[in-house]
């Protein structure tokens, strides 16, 4: 399962939700090379948090909810959260979480029965932020009360400190300190307002954020 908060995975999850289509990239150029392939594509996404020249948005979840034009897929790059997603593709079942749809992906590992889950936060210049431990806890949390166990002491620490945490205690993050300070504060705002209210878990297949069959 792959976790970036703030923003990768809560773009893909919101693009989902707005009946869009959407393709993670690896770089610039692999982004262009899918909108080829695809046509008429929204190239959204940044590159050390500054958008490309050739793309329309930002990797900003807020950004998609302002368009009209949902039949047009998104390929989405970010720093770590796309070549995350894009790097773990096809190795296991692999799920696109984010706090929209955490208990949907935590109901959907329960039901598929899988053994073993490894949760993997995209970390930012090294960090693994609160936003994405605070969701890893609560998503970790809803699979310990249906039987599964943290795979060492470091992950039940995480899980405890996390998981009855509010969500307000991510703006400490130095993702929050970044987005607000460059005038994206909307995507903060916009991920404390949209707590578990996509039903739906995604997963990663042929290169396309689908929902999880």
């Amino acid at each position: 399962m792959c976790i970036d908060v703030f923003r990768a995975t809560t773009t893909a999850v919101t693009a989902l939700a707005l009946g869009r289509r959407c393709f993670p990239a690896v770089s610039v150029e692999d982004a262009e090379r899918l909108r080829a392939g695809l046509g008429d594509a929204v190239l959204a996404g940044e590159v050390r948090g500054v958008k490309p020249s050739s793309f329309e948005l930002q990797n900003s979840p807020t950004e998609l909810t302002l368009r009209t034009d949902t039949e047009r897929p998104v390929v989405l790059l970010s720093s770590s959260g796309t070549p995350l997603l894009r790097a773990v593709e096809g190795t296991a079942p692999m799920y696109v979480a984010c706090f929209r749809n955490r208990s949907a992906v935590s109901a959907r590992i329960v039901e598929a029965g899988h053994a073993h889950v490894d949760l993997l936060g995209a970390s930012s210049r090294g960090e693994f932020r609160e936003e994405d431990q605070l969701c890893s806890a609560r998503i970790a949390v809803q699979l310990v009360a249906a039987g599964y166990a943290p795979a060492d002491d470091e992950t039940g620490e995480i899980v405890e400190r996390w998981s009855a945490a509010p969500v307000e205690d991510v703006l400490v993050s130095h993702s929050v300190e970044y987005l607000r300070r460059t005038g994206q504060g909307a995507d903060v705002d916009f991920v404390l307002a949209h707590d578990d209210d996509v039903p739906t878990a995604f997963t990663l297949f042929d290169g396309q954020v689908v929902e999880a069959a």
